[in-house]
């Protein structure tokens, strides 16, 4: 088996909670080793973060699943009788990574220009809520917040329903994205020129990015306020058709298409009125309620069997358990079953990038606090 392009890149990740650690997975799905520096006692504060009942080793799902591939190097960072450990650790790392609110990384002695006097060509990525300076940089960094505060809540759900969150912590896994990229890109320098560098990413930028299809509407709109549909919202900057639509016997997702396209095809004479491409817009609502009356006659199939041969944009709209019985996804081979310890297995999903055709699958399952203390000290030479 061919190596994974990250074999040999050492990463310590003082990181908690979801911003962090998803980055520092991704750079552990390429083949890096990660150390997951955990405090005593406690580690990992997500370890004991639930989103449902179930407890594998001791720890949430939700750490499991993005802690997966990584060692657990336990150590208090505040005893200065342990300082020679990180210290020595420092200096054998090729990436450090944290998601300290600002200020902290420094009073424990593992920011950049600490780093840097120990290991001059450090690749140093940090993940902050609001950055570094303002009036928000000591507001918690938090996926919900950051969501409210970014305008993210405007976009989701139909006129009149208030904010809507998504329900998923997509401002701490944008994030990740963002610092992994930074992060190999400097990596990629380094192995150029030999020059280190910060990688620096704050939440609250990553989400505003995020958005930046619409934000640049907005700018050129005149200012508009976001005014999502009456109904059957999906994008509040796009005209009709575009949304999720009620059918007989389930619900059809319809993106881009001409109205009177698909007047003719569905066999709805109320479309046809609507020919130029600025009614889609102004008349939007309009449109979508006929819509959405008309394609509640048949079932998602019979809509389907008619739009996908004429090469309209649509899809049924599928739950969990409906996905995964297509050969469709199972082909994709895309959830990986790792072993813990005690025979427990945990089902999750794989990373999604391919390398010369190999998919990139866990070697380590997720670690007990501290599971890796001897080992790494041991292969790292730390003087105990």
């Amino acid at each position: 088996m061919i190596s994974k392009p990250l074999h040999g890149v050492v990463v310590l990740d003082f990181s908690q909670f979801l911003s962090g650690p998803s980055a520092s997975l991704k750079l552990a799905d390429l083949g890096a080793r990660v150390i997951k520096i955990e405090q005593p006692e406690t580690g990992d504060i997500c370890r004991s973060l639930y989103n449902s009942n179930i407890v594998f080793d001791e720890s949430s799902t939700i750490f499991h699943a993005i802690n997966r591939n990584k060692q657990s190097y336990q150590i208090d960072l505040k005893d200065e009788s342990q300082r020679y450990k990180i210290e020595a650790l420092l200096k054998k790392a090729d990436v450090v990574i944290h998601n300290f609110r600002p200020g902290v990384a420094k009073r424990l002695g593992i920011d950049y220009e600490s780093v840097k006097s120990l290991h001059p060509t450090i690749v140093y990525g940090e993940i902050s809520g609001y950055g570094k300076e303002g009036p928000w940089k000591n507001k918690p960094g938090q996926d919900l917040l950051l969501q409210s505060l970014s305008g993210l809540t405007t976009l989701s759900g139909n006129d009149g329903d208030g904010p809507i969150p998504m329900g998923l912590p997509v401002v701490d896994l944008i994030s990740g994205v963002h610092l992994a990229q930074g992060i190999l890109a400097c990596l990629f320098r380094k192995a150029k020129h030999n020059i280190g560098g910060i990688v620096e990413v704050s939440m609250l930028e990553s989400i505003l990015e995020f958005q930046f299809e619409s934000i640049t509407t907005y700018f050129h709109d005149g200012g508009a306020p976001t005014q999502r549909t009456k109904s059957n919202n999906a994008h509040p900057y796009l005209g009709a058709p575009y949304g999720v639509y009620q059918t007989k016997d389930g619900h059809m997702a319809l993106a881009m298409g001409q109205i009177p396209v698909l007047g003719n095809l569905l066999e709805c004479p109320s479309l046809l009125m609507y020919e130029t491409f600025e009614s889609w817009y102004d008349q939007r609502d309009e449109i979508k309620a006929i819509l959405a009356t008309h394609l509640q006659t048949k079932n998602t199939s019979e809509w389907l069997s008619v739009l996908e041969p004429a090469d309209i944009w649509c899809a049924d709209v599928l739950n969990w358990s409906r996905l995964f019985d297509t050969e469709a996804f199972q082909i994709l081979n895309m959830i990986q079953e790792i072993e813990l310890s005690e025979g427990n297995t945990l089902k999750t999903t794989r990373c999604p990038i391919q390398i010369n055709d190999q998919i990139l699958t866990s070697t380590l399952k997720t670690p007990k606090l501290g599971e890796h203390n001897a080992e790494v000290e041991e292969e790292l030479k730390v003087k105990v």
